[in-house]
């Protein structure tokens, strides 16, 4: 396993719709592992292949084994709260959200490629996801609180959909425009 580089806007690379995975061999499943190991460098809680300049449709998160109501919680409070929890990663080739609900819950999302710019997004609260998994076993997998928000957010990256394309024009255009100018002057 190696961490991998991950890449930012305004790289046109996050904007590619991925490719299907089509053999899922070794070469899949090692960079499904160096998609986790680079997320957990990153304190990430999901990645998608395209963030590390890959074309490929996989995803990978863990939002640990969430036995709490982390909508009831300040953000402090979850952060505290989240340290004991136990890893639970999930590794997903060719999602695909199949049903999603007509209810909408508003969480503040952040991104990898986007490092230290926030804002609320508005998402279904349960969504329906099929993928296959790293032992090739074909998972239809029913999500709501923040699993849910975490795959629709990774599915995203994999049609070339920022969380920022989701806020309005004027939030999104002053979040660009630092972010930009604060990364390429690294």
């Amino acid at each position: 396993m190696s961490i991998r580089e991950i890449i930012r806007v305004p790289n046109p690379f996050l904007k590619i719709v991925a490719k299907p995975v089509s053999i899922i061999n070794d070469s899949i499943l090692g960079l499904l592992d160096d998609m986790l190991e680079t997320m957990y460098n990153a304190n990430g809680i999901g990645l998608a292949a395209t963030q590390i300049s890959e074309d490929k449709r996989l995803i990978v998160m863990d939002c640990g084994k969430v036995d709490f109501n982390e909508d009831d919680m300040t953000e402090e409070e979850y952060n505290d709260k989240i340290k004991d929890i136990e890893p639970q990663p999930i590794k997903m080739i060719n999602p695909q959200i199949i049903h999603s609900s007509l209810n909408l819950t508003e969480r503040e999302e952040g991104c990898l490629s986007i490092p230290g710019y926030n804002a609320q997004v508005k998402r279904p609260d349960t969504i329906t996801v099929n993928y296959i998994d790293e032992n090739k076993n074909e998972i239809a997998l029913e999500a709501g609180g923040l699993l849910a928000t975490c795959i629709q957010h990774e599915v995203d990256h994999l049609n070339g959909v920022l969380f920022i394309d989701h806020i309005s024009r004027l939030k999104r255009e002053i979040i660009l425009r630092k972010a930009i100018k604060e990364f390429t002057t690294d």
